[in-house]
């Protein structure tokens, strides 16, 4: 009998042709009723998913033929991993084939903020014309601190490679990775040495609002932050404090503390004081949650689901 694959999500159309050449029934359900997903769980051996969904226990038990899960994406905080693997369910994801779009984007959010590329934009387009007022800042010779060297860290840590920059990381699940690129490091150091610092980690209990007030006044510099990673990871009114004491000379952020689980819009109702203040500052470049978003990057985390899952039946049978 031919396995059935239900997509909650939209993807690059590679992954359900890949699948359905390699016999898979792959259904496409396209509304947003979390009841209605639920309902039609049960007879499905893979889900495919990106953010619409939670999948937690209450959807997992529903899934009582699921062999896998799959994220078109990175993170995996949308589903109960801990709970599936007791289910026996697998969960994949795509990390490899966003890394690279991060990298770059955190990279242009870097170069941005440090030659304040938006405000001048702005002003230019309004007659404006101020050049000492808007002198910039170069990379070459500034330490440039990465917390979690995985995917995305690493692929920053790649595009900075010539700018001659210092790069460090610290990741406290991995060590052994320094290399030409970057070198391991102790938080200690990042405190003390970083002029810039761009947080790749996932979103779990240990580092949701890591960067926070205390850790902030830490560091024993004024520097430039940078989250591509989860908006939750960090306090908004924190940063702000910093901003406004000139701890933080700059910030951007292309996730944010209060996005909804879908990462496509806002959470309009719950906007607090702290998010006021941060559209309202000029030290502030915001995006909506695409860093990993591009063409390239959508057909990428296609192609490799593709073959996690022929991989994952072909090691089973």
């Amino acid at each position: 009998m031919k396995k059935q694959i239900l997509f909650i999500d939209t993807t690059h159309p590679y992954l359900s042709d890949a699948l359905s050449a390699q016999g898979f029934i792959c259904s496409h359900y396209t509304g947003t009723s979390r009841a209605e997903i639920l309902e039609m769980l049960p007879p499905f051996d893979g889900l495919i998913i990106r953010s619409k969904i939670k999948l937690n226990r209450e959807a997992l038990d529903r899934a009582v033929k699921a062999k896998f899960i799959a994220r078109v994406g990175a993170g995996m905080e949308n589903i109960d991993h801990v709970y599936a693997k007791s289910k026996g369910i697998v969960c994949l994801n795509a990390p490899e084939g966003n890394r690279d779009a991060v990298g770059e984007h955190a990279l242009g959010m870097l170069l941005a903020l440090l030659n304040h590329l938006c405000r001048v934009n702005a002003e230019v387009r309004q007659g404006i014309w101020i050049r000492e007022g808007n002198r910039g800042t170069e990379i070459g010779g500034k330490t440039l601190a990465i917390i979690g060297y995985g995917n995305t860290g690493y692929a920053f840590a790649e595009k900075l490679s010539g700018f001659k920059a210092n790069v460090i990381a610290f990741d406290k699940y991995k060590t052994g990775f320094g290399s030409s690129l970057v070198k391991e490091v102790q938080m200690e150091e990042i405190f003390r040495e970083a002029d810039v610092l761009s947080l790749h980690v996932p979103l779990t209990e240990e580092t949701r609002q890591l960067i926070n007030a205390n850790f902030l006044n830490k560091f024993q510099k004024p520097l430039y932050l940078i989250n591509t990673a989860r908006g939750q990871c960090l306090d908004t009114s924190a940063l702000m404090d910093a901003i406004d004491t000139g701890k933080i000379l700059g910030a951007a952020l292309d996730v944010l503390e209060y996005e909804k689980l879908s990462f496509e819009n806002l959470d309009a109702e719950t906007l607090p004081e702290p998010f006021k203040r941060l559209i309202a500052s000029e030290k502030v470049i915001l995006s909506p949650h695409i860093a990993g978003w591009t063409h390239e990057s959508n057909y990428k985390m296609a192609r490799i689901l593709a073959d996690k899952i022929q991989e994952l039946y072909r090691l089973d049978g």
